[in-house]
């Protein structure tokens, strides 16, 4: 059996990798952790149907698409767990972008 993927696939997956990451940059240290589940799974099925229309082929699959938004979205919260939080790289982008405020505004 020969494992043949796209580039299409390949980048899919490079993307998978480093969504966490743009959560964080997108998001705060205060931000809910649910909010940042449901904007990671958002970019994931994002990533997903968009890696299946940018693959060649004869057509579009809901189904495929399906299938790599939830691997986009597992690689993303393992990539999260067993990558960027114990290295410091998911706190470091929380606090680049937004930060959130320590005093009322006007003060």
């Amino acid at each position: 059996m020969t494992v043949d993927l796209d580039r299409a696939y390949w980048l899919g997956l490079l993307v998978s990798v480093v969504l966490p990451v743009l959560v964080g940059l997108v998001t705060t240290r205060v931000t809910h952790a649910g909010t940042k589940a449901v904007l990671l799974l958002a970019l994931s099925t994002l990533n997903g149907f968009l890696v299946e229309l940018a693959a060649p082929g004869p057509g579009w699959h809901a189904g495929t698409a399906a299938v790599l938004a939830l691997v986009s979205f597992a690689t993303g919260v393992l990539t999260h767990f067993g990558l960027w939080k114990p290295t410091g790289v998911a706190g470091k982008a929380q606090d680049s972008l937004i930060t959130g405020r320590t005093q009322p505004r006007g003060v």
